[in-house]
């Protein structure tokens, strides 16, 4: 399901994996308008689907929150991914490679964070919250 904040803001409810893909097209799309090059569409694109997948994964449902954040210098997408499940207990070591409670290759969060351009997490039980953003100069070619 999603809903409109404004109409470039949306708010995708994280339940099913067809959600994954919503949350994905509507990044991309958001990407594209405000100036992004594909490459750097593609990269926001893989790390919301990754970031989604993980709220499927770990804590059933959740929600992310596709916005511009542009300002008068640059122009940025921002993505709020967050759901109220068990929390990560060890924060600093699901950042490192190769670490995962869930019998994966544990590239998910540490490469979500090579991707975008800023990476937040904040996580406790009921709350994981994970806040990600890419920017370029409104004057680049």
């Amino acid at each position: 399901m999603m809903t409109s904040s404004s109409d470039a803001d949306a708010i995708i409810a994280i339940c099913t994996t067809a959600d994954i893909v919503v949350a994905r097209r509507l990044t991309r799309q958001l990407a594209a308008c405000l100036g992004f090059g594909s490459a750097d569409q593609t990269r926001m694109a893989t790390a919301v689907s990754e970031l989604t997948r993980n709220v499927i994964e770990y804590a059933n449902h959740g929600e992310c929150r596709i916005s511009d954040a542009s300002d008068g210098a640059f122009n940025c997408i921002k993505v709020v991914v967050e759901d109220h499940g068990p929390g990560i207990t060890n924060v600093a070591q699901a950042m490192q490679d190769g670490y995962s409670t869930g019998g994966s290759l544990g590239a998910g969060l540490p490469g979500t964070r090579r991707l975008v351009h800023s990476f937040m997490i904040e996580s406790r039980p009921g709350l994981t919250r994970v806040t990600i953003s890419m920017s370029t100069r409104k004057d680049a070619p």
